[in-house]
């Protein structure tokens, strides 16, 4: 088996609450039952929902709970060049090109070809600029999800993957998600094709985050494949939910844990992945026999 590398990826847009402290653990936990490395990424690239300090304030609190990187920490922020030459890649392959639409000229679009627009979903991108931008200037770079058939015509591109908890998963990529976005009009760096570039020059073995990402591993199993990235392994937890029944996240309230009270924070969080952590341990006991649990369920032969 290769080394173990393993990663916990925070968007420094606030403190850590429950939900994001259980990813952050089950990281952790994955890594420490693998006897490989855990790092810490703060992925910073959408600067202007970024909140001063709490990039900083994340590191304290995941040290208040014992869950200590094996190296320091990478910004994305510091790394442009690196996501430039993976663009400059695929748009030299023909995997990418720049598109001139507004989410007007999508919707628009969507109109005219007759389709129910879907609830509570972003539209499906209709292809519009794969063939030029037909006189608009380029606003944003996307990634092409088709391929050319023998007839010249657009073909699918089916994803199918496995995940370490969900089992099996598959997506029509063309059809469910279409040509996404690598570099926003704005000219910030597009999450998709940030955590591939990051996730290979890190050596990211595996991939363990909460499941409402689940539905991003398409799009960024194609980019690996379309640069030539290995394709680690994923293991997605279950989200904790908020009073309303929906992913419990900043926008619905969510409050920091208390970094005052680690074992309770921590005990709660093992409470959302199904373990037990008992009452009365030591920081570095409770770890120790979380990290057990986590073996006896996901550790890999």
């Amino acid at each position: 088996m290769a080394a173990y590398v393993g990663r916990f990826a925070p968007s420094p847009t606030g403190a850590l609450h429950a939900g994001s402290l259980v990813a952050a653990l089950a990281s952790w936990l994955d890594a420490r039952a693998h006897a490989g490395r855990w790092l810490v990424r703060i992925e910073d690239v959408d600067g202007p929902r970024c909140v001063p300090g709490a990039d900083h304030v994340i590191l304290q609190q995941l040290a208040a709970c014992g869950l200590l990187p094996d190296e320091p920490p990478v910004w994305q922020s510091q790394r442009g060049p690196r996501y430039q030459q993976a663009l400059e890649q695929l748009l030299s392959a023909g995997w990418a090109y720049p598109c001139g639409c507004t989410r007007k000229d999508i919707a628009d679009a969507w109109a005219a070809s007759g389709r129910a627009r879907p609830r509570h979903a972003e539209l499906v991108y209709p292809g519009t600029c794969r063939t030029g931008l037909h006189g608009k200037p380029a606003r944003a770079v996307r990634a092409l999800t088709a391929g050319r058939g023998a007839d010249g015509g657009w073909r699918d591109i089916h994803i199918t993957w496995q995940d370490r908890r969900l089992g099996t998963q598959q997506q029509n990529l063309s059809q469910q998600v279409g040509d996404f976005v690598l570099k926003r009009a704005d000219g910030l760096w597009a999450y998709q094709l940030a955590v591939v570039v990051d996730d290979a020059e890190q050596q990211v073995s595996q991939v363990v985050r909460g499941e409402d990402l689940a539905d991003n591993t398409p799009r960024q199993i194609h980019l690996q494949r379309l640069l030539g990235l290995p394709t680690p392994g994923y293991l997605h937890t279950p989200l904790v939910l908020g009073a309303n029944g929906e992913k419990l996240s900043k926008q619905n309230g969510a409050l920091a844990f208390d970094t005052g009270r680690p074992l309770q924070a921590l005990q709660e969080a093992a409470t959302m992945l199904g373990l037990s952590a008992p009452a009365g341990a030591t920081l570095a006991d409770m770890l120790a026999g979380l990290v057990a649990q986590w073996a006896a369920r996901y550790r890999q032969a």
